[in-house]
């Protein structure tokens, strides 16, 4: 059996396992805890730019006292890992990302979501790891959720018909939303979407991460199967009165419904709603299959739901909206800038956040 040896870049506080903050999560731990679980992954080394963080890190995974750095590049050079885990803020994921596939040892890349601070380097990142022949997956851990994969199957199984809108109703577009909105896109198809058009609110300074986030946004598009997609954020759910809303042509399924306890209910057309409550495990069970999902399919060859391109897919919807909103008009895809709009916005004043 081939042992893949696994490495960390950002182990983070483990503080923040008990008090997770806009700064702080320390995700490559539940990573961590994921390789541990694998026959096939020994935990070999870590970096963190804070020595007492990655000797922590190494004392609760056993990593050796040689495999524990400050940097990462010596950490690559030194350990020569297969696979990495990147567990930092979102500006520093693309030039961390094309450091490791450059490494000659890396095969696999497992990093944080969101992709990347700027759809230009979202792009980078994957292209170059697409040129190297590394895979690169991102933690949209939630298509693992038990009450969505349950949802998913359902509406794969035709229980309410061919779907044919899909209503979301995250915090935000981007920290929180991206599980939303790439979860929406492979219950779609996992297609790209052909326009999208969005409105933004940003007055109270909201950062996740060292990333602005909106305070409210309302956005409608359309994948190029037909599926149209709306997203409601800010905390009000009067108008999706559940996390996710999918509408078929034979009725209507809903995640998270405010009108019940379930987890989720379904109904078709003139019917009663029927209900089920799936979540059981450890709301880090879905990270830990993340995890095994990478590794299995860096066996397999196959590509994996959480790879690259199918991240591209969502995270164009995202910047996509706050595109919209800079130009006021709906923007066609595929999208063609660099930067990020909600952040260019705020440099340049024409969003003046508190």
């Amino acid at each position: 059996m081939t042992t893949h040896d696994v490495a960390f870049v950002g182990t983070g506080d483990m503080a923040d396992l008990k008090n997770p903050n806009p700064e702080g999560f320390a995700m490559n731990y539940y990573h961590a805890e994921g390789y541990e679980r694998l026959d096939d992954c020994e935990l070999v080394a870590c970096a963190d730019l804070e020595r007492e963080r990655a000797d922590a890190f190494a004392g609760r995974f056993d990593i050796p006292d040689g495999g524990v750095f400050e940097d990462y590049e010596a950490m690559l050079t030194e350990a020569e890992p297969d696979v990495v885990s990147i567990s930092i803020w979102p500006e520093d994921h693309a030039a961390v990302v094309l450091d490791c596939a450059r490494a000659d040892s890396v095969e696999a890349i497992h990093c944080e979501k969101p992709m990347d601070l700027t759809w230009g380097n979202a792009r980078r990142m994957a292209a170059g790891c697409r040129e190297a022949g590394v895979q690169l997956t991102f933690n949209h851990m939630r298509r693992f959720k038990p009450t969505w994969v349950a949802a998913r199957e359902r509406i794969e199984s035709g229980a309410i018909g061919d779907l044919e809108r899909i209503e979301l109703s995250p915090g935000n577009i981007y920290d929180g939303g991206t599980h939303q909105i790439d979860f929406a896109t492979g219950v779609a198809g996992d297609c790209p979407a052909e326009w999208v058009i969005g409105q933004i609110d940003y007055r109270e300074e909201n950062r996740w991460f060292g990333a602005h986030n909106e305070n409210q946004a309302h956005a409608h598009w359309r994948y190029e199967n037909g599926v149209d997609a709306v997203v409601s954020t800010g905390g009000d759910r009067s108008f999706v009165p559940a996390e996710m809303r999918f509408v078929g042509s034979d009725g209507v399924l809903e995640i998270g419904p405010d009108e019940s306890e379930a987890d989720l209910r379904w109904q078709t057309d003139d019917s009663e709603w029927e209900a089920e409550t799936v979540e059981e495990g450890a709301w880090t069970d879905p990270i830990h299959d993340a995890v095994a999902h990478v590794v299995d399919c860096l066996e397999s060859g196959d590509q994996p739901v959480i790879g690259a391109e199918n991240a591209l897919n969502s995270t164009e919807i995202i910047f996509g909206v706050w595109e919209s909103a800079r130009r006021r008009g709906r923007v066609d895809l595929p999208l063609e800038i660099d930067d990020n709009p909600l952040e260019a916005m705020v440099e340049s004043g024409d969003l003046d956040p508190e």
